[in-house]
């Protein structure tokens, strides 16, 4: 069944949401901060390995380094654009809505943890490359594997930040699901080489997600999204990064 990996990653981050909630109520807040500040350490970690798988080769014994130039150029043109057009206040405008919606006006916290768990959780080559594999040919083994990740991930991020965290699968839902849907279009788009950088770009753009975690909002993430467009464009260049 075609679009079947979206509806099980979507089920997996909500079921992730419930768990969190509950256990979270069994931890005090400074228990929770604690909580919070651990899983943005895995966060960073996560995005780090990432990152430099993406930018360190082995060459005849030693470890060289690249495509630093290709992360500087996507995050500044990126960032310039999702400035320029707001991404980030349509993802608070959108978790602002959910939050009236859902009958959580009273809670603080939600806009934030809606923002922070979506931008984790739909981030990367997983959900881009594992969307077209189901709309392709129905196999949703990537989206599997990437919705135990979620669960796990977002049940962490739930009982620390609260509830705002499982309606991160809204966005997931919708986002995987236009890929799987436009995937025949999609899919020659993504050679082997956009495929890595866009997961280079989406590990440092987590790494980012994971810095808010432990120091508070220090980055704008949303608006720095368009990286990853930038990120596929860079594979047609004529030279490599």
């Amino acid at each position: 069944m075609i679009g079947l990996g979206t509806i099980i990653n979507s089920a997996a981050i909500a079921a992730g949401g419930l768990v969190g909630h509950f256990t979270g109520k069994l931890f005090r807040q400074d228990q929770q901060d604690a909580v919070s500040k651990a899983c943005g350490i895995s966060v960073l970690f996560i995005a780090i390995a990432g990152a430099m798988q993406g930018m360190l080769r082995a060459d005849k014994g030693e470890i060289l380094s690249g495509k630093s130039m290709l992360v500087v150029l996507c995050l500044a043109l990126g960032t310039i654009i999702g400035e320029l057009i707001g991404i980030e206040k349509g993802f608070e405008r959108f978790g602002e809505w959910l939050k009236v919606k859902s009958g959580n006006s009273g809670d603080r916290q939600f806009v934030n943890a809606f923002v922070t768990a979506s931008l984790t959780v739909c981030i990367g080559a997983m959900a881009i490359v594992g969307a077209i594999q189901d709309g392709i040919s129905g196999d949703y083994s990537t989206l599997a594997v990437k919705a135990v990740l979620d669960f796990i991930i977002v049940a962490v991020m739930t009982s620390s930040l609260g509830k705002g965290c499982m309606f991160s699968a809204i966005p997931v839902f919708i986002f995987e699901g236009a890929i799987t849907v436009l995937a025949r279009l999609i899919s020659p788009v993504m050679t082997e080489t956009a495929v890595a950088y866009l997961s280079l770009i989406g590990s440092v753009l987590i790494f980012c997600v994971g810095v808010n975690l432990v120091w508070g909002k220090k980055v704008r993430v949303a608006n720095m999204l368009p990286a990853v467009l930038f990120a596929v464009l860079a594979a047609y260049l004529p030279w490599t990064f």
